[in-house]
């Protein structure tokens, strides 16, 4: 995070008992893998928990979202962002960060102990209590981060289409990178196409999601045994250092994590994407070159860069799971 975020932070946490907090981090761990949602986060001290385990992770994969969209649109410069489910404020602090252009933030979150921390953190931003269903202000940028998650799977749809309807020029949804999270981005993507949006990214086509199957399937043409029941799906992964205050909260050993989503970016403008693609799982180097796993316009590839062309290995061998290439 930015060292304005860690700051505000930092004040929001003078006085408070370091292992109280990490007692109730590890309340809402058990109560998240159970089932639960942020609705059922109500008292202010558990916001702030939530705040100190869950910001650095979601801050850090918006920020790598929204530089992918910076890269495909260097000229988007959005004048105001709509944060809908903002919680308190992450990916708005992300935004601001990437587009010095937002004059203007509007958050929109139902649960007052977000909103109170939204308002401490960034006092100059427009918090309204609502929730998705209301009518929303329009903004050049909306962003809806791990939302559609507290949603049924069949609501993705609709949901996205009724975002959609609040952006003037952009949408972004990021979601957990899992089975079900890439299941609603894929879901709202659909939509979003039909409803006449670009996707900006990661895709760079508009044509159907190609990973529909297995991970055998999907890039080998054949099936291992053990591939049968494991569904393909899109997703990457940043890796962020923890602070000592996010390790303690974590009950953590290690001084990094990696936080790993999914998420889509719809424009209401075409982009130039000919001859680009998305490396969408890890690279794999070897000996005789490295492999890239592929998704394009084409579909689904892997391609291999060998080790003697060497001007190609050199820039292929620097690129990571999630690039362009």
């Amino acid at each position: 995070m930015t060292p304005a975020l860690d700051a505000a932070i930092a004040l929001l946490l003078e006085g408070v008992s370091r292992k109280e907090l990490e007692q109730r981090a590890g309340k809402m761990s058990v109560s998240y893998r159970a089932g639960g949602t942020s609705a059922g986060i109500t008292d202010p001290a558990d916001a702030l928990a939530y705040l100190v385990t869950r910001a650095p992770a979601t801050y850090a994969a918006l920020s790598v979202v929204f530089s992918r969209i910076a890269e495909v649109a260097p000229d988007f410069s959005p004048r105001d962002l709509l944060d809908v489910g903002a919680g308190p404020g992450t990916a708005s602090w992300a935004a601001r960060d990437a587009w010095p252009s937002l004059a203007k933030v509007a958050m929109v979150e139902p649960n007052a102990a977000f909103r109170d921390l939204a308002s401490r953190l960034m006092p100059d931003a427009k918090i309204m209590a609502g929730r998705l269903g209301m009518d929303l202000p329009r903004a050049d940028l909306v962003a809806a981060a791990y939302v559609l998650a507290e949603l049924p799977e069949t609501a993705a749809a609709d949901t996205a289409r009724a975002l959609w309807d609040a952006a003037s020029q952009l949408l972004v949804l990021v979601e957990p990178g899992t089975p079900a999270g890439f299941a609603r981005i894929r879901a709202a993507r659909a939509a979003l196409i039909a409803a006449g949006g670009h996707v900006v990214a990661p895709c760079t086509h508009d044509h159907a999601c190609p990973l529909q199957g297995s991970v055998g399937e999907a890039l080998s043409g054949s099936v291992r045994a053990s591939d049968k029941k494991q569904p393909d799906w899109c997703h990457f992964s940043q890796r962020l250092s923890r602070s000592r205050d996010h390790m303690i909260a974590k009950g953590a050993k290690v001084p990094f994590e990696d936080e790993r989503y999914a998420y889509v970016a719809v424009s209401r403008t075409p982009m130039d994407r000919a001859g680009r693609a998305r490396i969408i799982k890890p690279p794999v180097e070897s000996k005789p070159g490295v492999t890239l796993p592929l998704c394009e316009a084409e579909g689904l590839r892997n391609a291999f860069v060998a080790r003697r062309d060497k001007d190609a290995f050199r820039v292929a061998r620097r690129k990571e799971w999630g690039d362009l290439f």
